[in-house]
């Protein structure tokens, strides 16, 4: 590899660090952040902490958090993780009973500070904070359209679309405001905005994001995902309904309200797949035990007589249980996960980045020697991930390598706030699923159904595709996207 080419992987200060982590070894799908609110609680900034810290599995690259007292607005931002960004000295300065945090991964435009949320903006009603989980798909478009007005865009963020929008609003109450802004955008999002005194969630109308509403004592808390409530003491209430606005304040606490019905339920299936932690539930379904049927189910339609069932950490190993339960094959902890390799200043050369791979993961040799090994995994995007880790596999002695796959065969991009390949990137939308075995050099392969995986999710099957999205398997999105919608995110 050239030094020029060697350079282009390397922008930031450390070698996985920014976009893409520059870790072309695992072609894992992306999310791109998690939010975290508390509204009337007098440790708020350092419950958001906690609740970002167990939120972190969403984003790595930035973290902050902004706290309003009812007279002062302070923030904190920073580039890195969450233990990275937050310390005693500046937590202490983030005095007050409500706060917004957030937790980013960004897939385009620069890794810098300037893209880190919240997105603190000033405006004729004072001072705003805003942060959020999505894709606003149509927010280019938008954008061009105040430009043209005389707006000038400080970030390459579709937020601050948001932003612009709530102030060019007739309306000084900062609610209806709101409202008339997300009337005008589209996409997927799970918004917190926090002025001095008020604080409002807000989802799409088709739920494409998940977020989730919790309560402390008398505080609120609002989250991407349930783990963070347990992370500080608080407990679930309710999943943020699509199309709600819900507007909190000291003079009359929780107002519910709406902004737009809910249109076609669409909730991303992958975030029960392989993005949300185990230990979440997501419309009162835990995902640990929607990945354990998925497993189970995945083993019903294509059972393979083998030694051992193994799992890649972390999130396939739900799945792998299931599979092992429903065949009687034992599971086995067959590839390891290194959990400390942690940031490096190291830029390795290409020979050294194709043995990477044994970084981050290894293979149990004593448990596959000589074994027939099925390898559940949730997903394969490029395929090349999947090829080093069957390799990995036979290198330790493996006979034979199956791979099962806990979810339908991903062939389109997602324009809804992960960070997906282009389509000709995919390996499923150039291949059939036998060139696909070839190509990572496994035995047999089998994805699971889509009917299979909507059935093990567990939610009624009284709504198109029981409420999930599933573009990313049949190319059904649930509103209008092109593929200019996938330049940018609302994390950008």
């Amino acid at each position: 590899m050239s030094d020029e080419v060697t350079q282009q992987l390397w922008t930031g200060r450390f070698y996985n660090d920014g976009i893409n982590s520059h870790d072309g070894l695992f072609d894992k799908l992306r999310e791109e952040c998690g939010v975290f609110g508390v509204f009337g609680h007098s440790e708020a900034a350092n419950l958001s902490y906690y609740g970002l810290h167990a939120l972190q599995h969403r984003g790595q690259e930035s973290a902050g958090i902004c706290v309003a007292n009812g007279t002062d607005f302070n923030y904190h931002r920073g580039m890195g993780l969450v233990k990275e960004v937050f310390n005693n000295d500046n937590l202490g300065t983030l005095t007050g009973s409500n706060s917004i945090g957030h937790v980013r991964y960004s897939t385009a435009g620069e890794s810098k500070l300037a893209n880190a949320q919240p997105l603190i903006f000033k405006y004729r009603g004072g001072d705003l904070a805003i942060a959020t989980n999505g894709n606003l798909h149509n927010a280019g478009d938008i954008k061009k359209e105040l430009e043209a007005q005389g707006s000038i865009f400080q970030t390459t963020s579709d937020t601050e679309v948001v932003a612009h929008l709530i102030a060019r609003s007739k309306h000084d109450d900062i609610a209806l405001a709101v409202k008339e802004a997300l009337l005008r955008v589209e996409g997927a999002y799970a918004f917190l905005f926090l002025t001095r005194d008020k604080m409002i969630a807000a989802r799409d109308p088709h739920g494409l994001r998940p977020f989730v509403m919790g309560r402390l004592g008398n505080g609120y808390l609002f989250a991407s995902e349930t783990c963070a409530f347990d992370a500080v003491g608080g407990t679930y209430y309710r999943d943020v309904e699509p199309g709600e606005l819900l507007v909190l304040d000291n003079k009359n606490g929780l107002v519910e309200d709406r902004f737009s019905p809910i249109r076609q339920r669409a909730i991303c299936a992958m975030e029960y797949i392989y993005f949300a932690r185990p230990d979440s539930d997501i419309d009162a379904i835990n995902i640990h035990s929607a990945r354990k049927r998925m497993g189970r189910q995945l083993a019903l339609e294509s059972f393979v007589d083998a030694d051992v069932v193994t799992g890649v950490p972390d999130s396939s190993i739900s799945a792998a249980i299931g599979y092992a339960e429903q065949t009687g094959i034992p599971y086995e902890l067959g590839l390891i996960k290194n959990r400390y390799t942690g940031r490096t200043f190291i830029q390795p050369s290409q020979e050294l980045r194709e043995q990477g791979v044994k970084m981050k993961l290894s293979a149990v040799r004593s448990i596959v020697a000589g074994k027939r090994v099925v390898m559940i995994d949730d997903s394969i995007v490029r395929g090349t991930t999947s090829l080093r880790i069957v390799n990995l596999l036979r290198e330790a002695g493996a006979t034979e390598v199956h791979v099962r796959i806990s979810s339908p065969p991903f062939k389109n991009p997602c324009f809804y706030g992960i960070d997906t390949p282009d389509r000709k990137e995919l390996i499923a939308a150039q291949k059939s699923i036998e060139e696909i075995r070839r190509a990572i050099n496994a035995d047999s392969l089998h994805f699971l159904s889509k009917e299979g995986l909507l059935a093990s999710i567990g939610r009624p099957n009284v709504e198109l595709n029981r409420g999930h999205c599933t573009a990313c398997f049949d190319n059904s999105y649930p509103t209008r996207v092109t593929e200019e919608s996938s330049i940018g995110c609302g994390c950008d």
